[in-house]
């Protein structure tokens, strides 16, 4: 590949901080360029160079979400290398190279990695020669710049270049600080995923303990004075227990989440008898919609405490999904003891983590809010002695939100 423009180069430096917003709408600018009827004013040189570079920082991107592994080097290699204009171009980690787009893999790849142990040692870019002694390779200096994370230095990118030059510094240098920005938000996606999970496993741990033990009470109650009763709740036991528990996806369908409250209120019914009403109004349009998992669960696990463990009144609970063009609206009332709106607002921010709502109200809120954005969060009416209301704006579609049907029919109305 010959040697870059220096107005190409120029270009790049000034414009890698805006290459993840701009990218995809260079790139669309780019692609229908060719379709164009020849002899149009495509703009000036400076400018053409500007929108080939982003389009070519868009195609990169993607691959690099997924973290510094071999398989995103090498989609993101070609077109990094591309990008600079460079002879070759290689991507590493702190101890081998995980790709390498251009000639002269054969005899430099050693020799880049020793530079890079350099580089690593120092922290800062470095523009060195190549020492090759063969005259048909183009490799005749290398620019190292180091890829960076929230743990520190990760390995680095290698441009390699047929001349000295002082702008393929910078540009490198520039290039790498977007591949780390790339790097990093696919670390914030890991992150936010082992948060979820790690949310998800606490409430599990939270239904585990307590709500097992009367369900099998329950149950064993019905096994010789009514056995079939008993069976069937030991088949919602089942199935609520396999749903509550599975191991994949952190999103669910509206239409599992209620079917699996069924399921627990079923058991709960069968433990406090007819102190237990009921009511599920469900909009058929809302069943496919995608929410997280385990959101609504807590809340009506919410109303049966406080309704009927901390009272000893007739509960109602009235569970309502309705359709709101965009928008799912989901309530959760009882008519329980309810709570002192500032109580509540302590175990929202965390400061009653021993009260006796658990871990379900504040987990939820702020799942919702991280999924959402915080404009999406419940809204919790309340008062002592006024039971308690939730409602939940769920967006029919939202990007990443995304659900596996189970398979199973949807709950009757």
């Amino acid at each position: 590949m010959s040697a870059v423009d220096p107005a190409v180069l120029a270009v790049l430096a000034v414009a890698c901080p805006l290459l993840l917003g701009a990218g995809w709408a260079a790139g669309l600018w780019h692609a229908r360029r060719g379709e164009r009827a020849a002899g149009l004013d495509l703009g000036t040189p400076v400018e053409r160079a500007t929108f080939h570079t982003l389009h070519t920082a868009s195609l990169a991107a993607p691959p690099l979400r997924a973290g510094l592994t071999e398989d995103a080097a090498r989609k993101a290699a070609r077109r990094l290398r591309s990008l600079l204009g460079t002879e070759a171009l290689c991507l590493t980690d702190r101890r081998s190279v995980l790709a390498w787009d251009g000639p002269g893999a054969d005899h430099h790849q050693r020799g880049a990695m020793a530079r890079v142990a350099m580089m690593l040692a120092s922290g800062r870019s470095q523009s060195v020669r190549t020492e090759c002694q063969r005259p048909d390779c183009p490799l005749k200096w290398a620019v190292v710049a180091p890829l960076t994370g929230e743990d520190g230095m990760l390995g680095a990118l290698v441009a390699f270049g047929s001349r000295e030059s002082a702008v393929l510094v910078r540009a490198a240098t520039e290039v790498a600080r977007w591949v780390s920005v790339q790097l990093e938000l696919s670390e914030l996606d890991r992150s936010r995923t082992r948060l979820m999970e790690a949310e998800i496993r606490a409430l599990r741990a939270q239904i585990s303990p307590h709500f097992i033990f009367n369900s099998l009470a329950a149950i064993a109650s019905f096994v010789r004075t009514d056995p079939e009763r008993a069976r069937e709740l030991l088949l919602e036991f089942a199935d609520f227990t396999r749903y509550s528990f599975r191991r994949h996806g952190d999103f669910t369908t509206l239409a599992d989440e209620l079917r699996s409250i069924q399921q627990y209120l079923a058991l709960a019914g069968a433990r406090f008898g007819d102190r237990l009403k009921v009511t599920l109004q469900v909009a058929p349009e809302v069943l496919p919609v995608a929410l997280p998992f385990l959101c609504l669960q807590p809340l009506v696990e919410n109303a049966v405490k406080h309704g009927l463990e901390d009272s000893t009144e007739e509960c109602r609970i009235s569970i309502t999904a309705q359709d709101a063009g965009s928008e799912a609206v989901i309530t959760v009332e009882d008519n329980g003891v309810g709570m002192d709106p500032a109580l509540l607002r302590r175990i929202l921010a965390g400061e009653r983590a021993g009260s006796s709502s658990g871990i379900g109200l504040p987990n939820v809120d702020e799942r919702i809010r991280q999924v959402y954005g915080d404009e999406y969060g419940p809204v919790m009416e309340t008062g002592v002695g006024a039971g308690m209301k939730v409602t939940l704006r769920i967006p029919k579609y939202r990007a990443g939100v995304h659900s596996s049907p189970s398979g199973q029919p949807p709950p009757g109305p």
